[in-house]
């Protein structure tokens, strides 16, 4: 078969999606291309299969929709396949009926969070044949291939047409797939260059993403739309991630590797990663960056990680108030946050923190703890750099499920559902206040204290090429959550 894993172009003036690899979607001001890990396997499992796989990102690539609906008409493809969020399912429903309508023979096949959240709901919206749910679907669209599609053979958790059009599904998804059997990514076939630049995770480029693991060892925090995809927790082998870090660096020229799984696995897995990358020397040749948990390690571990070539750390905050971390599930105290930003800051590593507004039960007082909380980090040194947001509940998620039995949700617009505005109903602060606690919060990068860390803590090229870079980033997210800023398609 020849299939095409796609992200048609989504061109809107509110700027560049951030779709692909994504839990909290964001329009961005400025360009931000993530790889997208699991599509990438998908795409290896096809070719090696002996299927003939086109990958073909239009947003990445910086495509005109007239330039990627020629280049996919020129493929000729038997499948195609993308990725949809809540945000912009719509776009995605009204690309499929388009396509369908120039191509009706071509099976169209649609994954993400969203479609396994609401899996009837696109089947009903738009001419998709088929809907992988749950966050295996790599496993799953090689596996469907493999049957020819037939509903009989294909394995739990795919929705489909039957002839006469009603709709049926294979049952729910099940995460029985060994991580250990995943391939090698194959880069080329990716066009993993796309995504090794324009990344504001990335000190030193090129860039590469990985994943250890599917997908948060904790799981439970009740905003997260990939709990959707993996409610339970599984491993890849840790020599076999060195193994592949260790091929991005001889193969590719690799310098910075972000693992994105939810939280990087801990206790004597990551003792073995560790021990294994100095071992071999990559702690000098490639620096790591991966999503961690407050509470969970000590000095100790920060060290270990820092030696072994760690550079960034990247930890869910969320708020500064108590009662919001109990109500979301975070398992996290406070105190945590301080401590732990302050360890793995004095173990030498960069720490990243990420900020939400707009919680329902949060008035004046709650909002500024968290602006004051976020503002300390940097001042202190203890957070590097931050990412702070409003509050989005999509579907499928226990946020979205209680607002929406409570009526607590402002609409169902899924257009809306893109961080440009509040969503939930907040009877203690309004939307203007919501962005400007967003804006103070980014513009505590602008303190005397943390200017005067940032400037003492240059040290190479790759310092002043990121801090410049963080900066035009700094700059954008202002305006992504400016005062008179409108929604417009």
């Amino acid at each position: 078969m020849r299939i095409a894993i796609t992200y048609p172009p989504l061109p809107s003036e509110r700027g560049v999606p951030l779709l692909s690899q994504n839990r909290q979607f964001q329009w961005f001001s400025r360009p931000t291309y993530i790889f997208p890990v699991v599509p990438a396997y998908a795409a290896t499992m096809l070719k090696n299969a002996g299927h003939e796989v086109l990958w073909l990102d239009g947003i990445a690539s910086e495509m005109t929709p007239g330039e990627f609906d020629a280049a996919l008409d020129a493929f000729k493809p038997d499948v195609v396949a993308l990725e949809t969020k809540t945000p912009v399912v719509k776009r995605h429903w009204a690309w499929i009926s388009a396509f369908k309508k120039r191509s009706p023979d071509v099976r169209t096949v649609l994954v993400g969070d969203h479609a396994t959240a609401l899996p009837a709901e696109s089947m009903q919206a738009c001419p998709v044949d088929f809907i992988l749910t749950g966050g295996d679907w790599d496993f799953l669209l090689a596996s469907s291939v493999e049957t020819g599609f037939d509903p009989a053979r294909m394995e739990r958790g795919v929705w489909y047409r039957r002839p006469d059009g009603t709709v049926a599904d294979t049952g729910r998804f099940a995460l029985d797939h060994d991580l250990r059997t995943l391939p090698r990514i194959d880069r080329e076939l990716c066009n993993w260059r796309l995504y090794s630049v324009k990344n504001g995770n990335f000190r030193r480029t090129p860039g590469a993403y990985v994943m250890s693991g599917r997908d948060c060892w904790h799981g439970k925090c009740t905003f997260c739309s990939w709990t959707t995809l993996y409610p339970q927790y599984r491993t890849r082998d840790p020599v076999d991630v060195v193994d592949e870090i260790e091929e991005l660096a001889d193969r590719y020229g690799v310098r910075e590797v972000m693992d994105d799984t939810g939280s990087f696995p801990v206790g004597g897995w990551l003792e073995t990663f560790c021990g294994e990358m100095i071992r071999r020397g990559l702690d000098k040749r490639v620096r790591i960056d991966c999503n961690m948990r407050f509470g969970r390690l000590g000095e100790r571990e920060y060290r270990l990680m820092r030696k072994a070539g760690f550079r960034l750390v990247l930890f869910g905050v969320e708020s500064a108030n108590q009662e919001t971390l109990d109500r979301l599930a975070k398992a996290l105290k406070v105190e945590d946050v301080y401590a732990g930003a302050r360890a793995a800051s004095a173990a030498g590593l960069d720490v990243h923190v990420t900020i939400m507004f707009g919680y329902p039960w949060e008035g004046e007082r709650e909002i500024e703890n968290t602006v004051a909380l976020a503002r300390k980090l940097l001042a202190k040194g203890w957070a590097s750099t931050l990412q702070c947001t409003m509050t989005i509940p999509y579907p499928g998620t226990p946020l979205f499920r209680e607002l929406e039995a409570s009526g607590g949700l402002t609409t169902l617009d899924w257009d809306e559902y893109d961080m440009r505005r509040q969503i939930m109903k907040t009877p203690f602060a309004d939307e203007a206040r919501i962005k400007r606690a967003v804006r103070d919060v980014y513009k505590g990068f602008l303190q005397p204290a943390a200017l005067f860390r940032r400037l003492f803590s240059t040290r190479t090229l790759f310092d002043f090429g990121f801090y410049w870079r963080g900066i035009r980033s700094l700059a954008g997210h202002l305006a992504d959550f400016g005062s008179g800023r409108r929604n417009r398609s």
